[in-house]
């Protein structure tokens, strides 16, 4: 019997992922914080494979000179406000690129990219989230605090968000409430699968958690 050719459902979300790497990594002594190592492979990489999954496509949000991730072949977009005003920075880049270059996906769904334990139904459960709540964002939570810049949101929204950064507001909380923001909450078993890699001691402690977790 021929095989049904897959359906449209089976395809790709209309979501653009970006990786957030443009921070300073003060707490890790500076230089790119992703490009630290983790199990044998860059923490970058680590985020990359659980994303890239839920996506149709991926970009890389970083500053200064892009060649110096050009092994991972992404997009590389840069911060478009000055002095390292935070997250919601590379998300309204982000976004931004989205408008001009990938019109056919109407969501961005944006994380750090020091996060290597994202879960597999990041995408699918925000997405949910939000349709549920009739909101236009929604957020990743997990232990009783949620995580903004893991956000699902519409490209639409770049010109509000570039009004709100630029009147001087930076809490990445405080303006995807004020836009309209749902929330998803994750367990925090086996680990939290927003733990984020700040400082070298918890690199150490990601590199302890490696083994007992699922690929």
């Amino acid at each position: 019997m021929r095989q049904a050719a897959p359906s449209p459902a089976s395809a790709a979300p209309a979501i653009l992922g970006v990786i957030l790497a443009g921070g300073l990594a003060r707490r890790m002594g500076g230089g790119d914080k992703p490009l630290r190592q983790l199990g044998g492979r860059p923490l970058l990489g680590h985020v990359l494979a659980r994303l890239r999954p839920q996506v149709a496509a991926v970009i890389l949000n970083a500053n200064g000179e892009a060649a110096r991730f050009a092994d991972l072949a992404l997009p590389v977009v840069a911060d478009s406000l000055p002095g390292h005003p935070g997250p919601l920075a590379g998300v309204l880049a982000a976004l931004d690129w989205a408008a001009a270059h990938r019109p056919d996906l109407p969501d961005l769904l944006s994380v750090p990219g020091d996060t290597p334990f994202l879960p597999a139904d990041l995408a699918t459960r925000l997405a949910a989230a939000r349709r549920d709540a009739g909101l236009p964002i929604a957020c990743a939570a997990s232990a009783g605090r949620q995580h903004p810049p893991i956000a699902l949101w519409p490209v639409g929204l770049r010109h509000a968000l570039r009004d709100a950064l630029q009147a001087g507001e930076r809490r990445a909380g405080r303006i995807a409430a004020h836009l309209g923001c749902a929330t998803a909450t994750w367990p925090t078993t086996p680990c939290d699968p927003f733990f984020n890699a700040n400082t070298p001691e918890d690199l150490a402690r990601a590199e302890a958690m490696l083994p007992g977790l699922p690929a």
